[in-house]
């Protein structure tokens, strides 16, 4: 199911559907996998601006709730206050993964190995709103 992101290559500001960094792969996985709504593509933000990065995050992650790592969540990446880093929180083969696009490729991690290589994740959802529950 996700081998058609796993042979994409990274690219800085990248959105699909061969090429993505970080940000766009989370999205288009979480669009096009789990059906979960397709957001903003923030595609002038690059990897090199941390503060801009970090504002997008916040920004999308307001309209969402803080949650423990689930299907479709988002997994956002902390170094202190800024964030350096998003991925999206799958499942393969029963369990939970991290998967993740970074300069040297996209990964697909046990959630273990994928958290034991950062010092703080954050993990975000969609709201659950009371009429969908």
């Amino acid at each position: 199911m996700f081998d058609k992101y796993l042979e994409a290559t990274y690219e800085d500001g990248g959105r699909g559907p061969a090429c993505f960094d970080c940000w766009g792969m989370t999205r288009l996985v979480r669009h096009q996998v789990y059906g979960l709504p397709l957001l903003p593509s923030w595609g002038y933000v690059r990897n090199t601006m941390p503060k801009e990065f970090t504002r997008a995050v916040n920004v999308e992650s307001s309209a969402m709730e803080r949650c423990e790592p689930e299907v479709g969540a988002i997994a956002c990446i902390w170094r202190g206050e800024i964030c350096i880093h998003v991925a999206l929180i799958v499942e393969v083969e029963g369990r939970l993964h991290g998967l993740e696009m970074k300069p040297s490729g996209a990964t697909i991690k046990t959630l273990r190995r994928f958290q034991d290589q950062y010092l703080k994740v954050s993990y975000h959802r969609d709201r659950i709103l009371p009429e969908q529950a």
